[in-house]
């Protein structure tokens, strides 16, 4: 695994905890609409999971170029 992948890696690791960090306490501070809040920070999170694949890839196939 190149280096480009693994900071790919903990930037989508990084965007994740930080997205669901910030929905926990949204849900803390907005008891009323928690369950509201946990639906749109799940939904929230795989959009960040989804926007992250292209550059997981790009990373990869550039990675193996260099190979």
């Amino acid at each position: 695994m190149n280096r480009a992948i693994v900071a790919e890696l903990v930037h989508l690791v990084a965007g994740l905890l930080v997205t669901r960090l910030v929905f926990v306490a949204a849900e803390w501070a907005y008891p009323q609409g928690a369950e509201s809040l946990e639906v749109v920070g799940w939904i929230t999170m795989a959009a960040v999971l989804a926007m992250s694949v292209a550059e997981l890839r790009n990373a990869w196939k550039h990675g193996n170029a260099r190979d």
